[in-house]
């Protein structure tokens, strides 16, 4: 019997494939890094919109009641 070349089609084949899944799953661990970082700081910019908005509505309060005070004001002088 024969025994098959070292380098036959198929093991060209298969270093072929052995080698772009080794890309692939670099790919996929780079694509999780990726998505963590953007899910954290999507997080984050939640987390700000939604100081913000409680500010808003503060300063919002604020100047409706330094409104009222300023008609009343007028209307007492």
């Amino acid at each position: 019997m024969e025994e098959a070349p070292p380098h036959s089609a198929i093991d060209v084949e298969l270093k072929r494939l052995e080698k772009r899944l080794e890309e692939l799953v670099a790919v996929v661990e780079q694509l999780k890094d990726e998505n963590r970082a953007l899910r954290q700081r999507q997080d984050a910019l939640a987390a700000e919109r939604s100081v913000l908005l409680a500010k808003n509505e503060q300063v919002r309060a604020r100047v409706e009641a330094m409104v009222g005070r300023l008609k009343a004001m007028e209307s007492n002088a």
